[in-house]
């Protein structure tokens, strides 16, 4: 299991901007590949935005544009900025260490996740 601190979310309108900010250990942060995630009632969770320890990203398809995952490696963080935010990305949006790049699969279940909710 990953240790993390996740924040941010809230409720935004449609088009509006939102940052995710996910506070690793210094030796977490500098050992996993680390992605976003996000699950909604009833529907199995999938990877929105993946980031590797070198800096290497992937995105959701329909995150692609939209979504920018990044590292900041003085306060230890997985920041993800959402942009042209739409009432389908509503969801709670968690963080956690990814086990399978080419997957997406994550280590166990993450945080408590962020809820993220876009509604007028």
């Amino acid at each position: 299991q990953v240790q993390l601190k996740e924040s941010g979310g809230g409720l935004v309108q449609p088009g509006g901007s939102l940052r995710l900010s996910c506070e690793l250990s210094p030796s977490t942060f500098n050992t996993y590949n680390m992605g976003w995630y996000r699950q909604v009632p009833g529907k199995q969770r999938e990877w929105v935005a993946l980031i590797s320890s070198g800096g290497d990203t992937r995105y959701l398809d329909s995150a692609k544009g939209r979504c920018n995952i990044s590292r900041d490696s003085i306060r230890y963080t997985i920041n993800l900025q959402m942009t042209d935010l739409k009432p389908e990305d509503t969801a709670v949006y968690y963080c956690n260490g990814v086990v399978d790049w080419a997957r997406g699969r994550e280590f166990g279940s993450g945080g408590q996740g962020n809820q993220v909710t876009v509604s007028s």
